[in-house]
């Protein structure tokens, strides 16, 4: 089913964790590219955005660092937080998309706490760092069994652009990712 994006929340958690193991110059880059393109999620199609966790403005794009609030509290403690909590319910918020570091500690564990809070939660897999990739495929096969699908930004724009159903977005989206 395709995410609305006016129902559709995005959190990157600890985004300025580095990565620990031999990760290619590939993996970092394509990292960086999908960070570059999160801007238009708000800009384009609307949708919300938090950080939370160990975060650093500077290792953002400027537009994006511009305009994504962090939320108070451990990455952990995701789901307790008071203001998050609001904003998810203020903008009936029913699909949540998490990427960040580390994929199979905190993000693992944020993405379980919203299935059993009853959240469709989504995994960006292209912004999601593991401590170890080695346990990379272990998290994902896990997460699957929790009903937690796992995507891209590039896939994610495009899902909430046609869930728009607006040409003018969908343009603007097709043309980003040329």
């Amino acid at each position: 089913m395709l995410a609305d994006p006016r129902h559709s929340r995005l959190v990157l958690i600890n985004h300025a964790r580095k990565e620990r193991d031999a990760v290619s110059l590939r993996l970092v880059a394509r990292r960086k590219e999908s960070l570059c393109l999160l801007p238009a999620a708000f800009e384009v199609l609307g949708v919300g955005l938090h950080a939370i966790g160990d975060y650093d403005l500077a290792l953002l794009p400027e537009a994006l660092a511009l305009s994504m609030p962090s939320l108070d509290g451990d990455s952990l403690s995701l789901w307790r937080n008071e203001r998050f909590a609001a904003s998810l319910a203020a903008s009936n918020v029913g699909v949540v998309f998490l990427g960040g570091g580390f994929l199979e500690e905190e993000v693992f564990i944020a993405a379980l706490e919203g299935v059993r809070l009853g959240y469709d939660v989504r995994l960006l897999a292209d912004l999601s760092v593991a401590r170890c990739e080695a346990d990379r495929s272990l998290v994902l096969d896990r997460l699957a069994l929790h009903g937690v699908l796992t995507t891209t930004v590039r896939q994610a724009l495009l899902e909430w652009a046609v869930c728009l159903d607006d040409p003018v977005s969908k343009q603007k989206v097709v043309e980003l990712l040329s």
